[in-house]
């Protein structure tokens, strides 16, 4: 079985915000805000990997909590360092 890249931008602005159920204009508006940035094609086209899919669907529970952006930003970076000191202190145990 072929494992895909989850890091892959596959899905243009509209399978996107199919995916997770939240308008275009979300989608442009948390890029806007720092809050995720999608790759694009040469011809400037919004493209998004399963992990921005799964981003967004972060962004938009924490929105749907009641979290404003700016929150959503922050709590979105302490995210992503937690899973990056997670990932090192696995790949420390692991060459130990």
């Amino acid at each position: 079985m072929i494992r895909r890249d989850p890091r892959t931008p596959l899905y243009g602005i509209a399978v996107a915000a199919q995916l997770v159920d939240l308008p275009e204009a979300t989608l442009r508006l948390f890029e806007s805000r720092g809050l995720l940035t999608p790759a694009r094609s040469e011809g400037g086209t919004r493209r998004y990997s399963e992990d921005d899919i799964d981003r967004l669907r972060r962004a938009a529970a924490l929105r749907d909590d009641g979290v404003n952006i700016v929150g959503i930003a922050r709590v979105l970076a302490l995210q992503d360092e937690n899973t990056g000191l997670r990932a090192a202190l696995e790949d420390t145990a692991t060459s130990d």
